[in-house]
């Protein structure tokens, strides 16, 4: 899957959370999520009042609307790497728990489940 396939089919399934996801459509979306993040993020320069600036603005926003989206592409690919949803729970934990996230949805497609 490519990079513009992997946008546009998450973008269609955004709050599908059966099915599966393969490794490249995830990762392919969250490369494309850090990209505009980080490119928001530069906007951090302009201020908007003496407390915000518009970077920080759109980011908030853009983080909401990803907010669904990558939980469900998570849950997916999660059940395609032969795990359950309940290992999202892993992100509760500071640090290791991404960590470990991270591997489970680094994981190679499993026939079982």
């Amino acid at each position: 899957m490519t990079f513009l396939e992997s946008i546009h089919s998450v973008s269609q399934k955004y709050a599908e959370f059966n099915g599966k996801a393969s490794r490249s459509e995830f990762w392919w979306w969250i490369l494309f999520a850090v990209l505009v993040t980080s490119a928001l993020n530069v906007l951090d320069v302009i201020q908007v009042g003496q407390t915000s600036s518009i970077g920080a603005i759109l980011s908030g926003i853009w983080g909401f609307i990803i907010l669904l989206p990558t939980l469900a592409a998570s849950v997916r690919r999660l059940r395609d790497a032969g795990y359950d949803w309940t290992n999202m729970f892993w992100v509760l934990l500071p640090f290791a728990g991404l960590i470990i996230l991270a591997i489970y949805l680094s994981k190679p497609h499993t026939t079982n489940k």
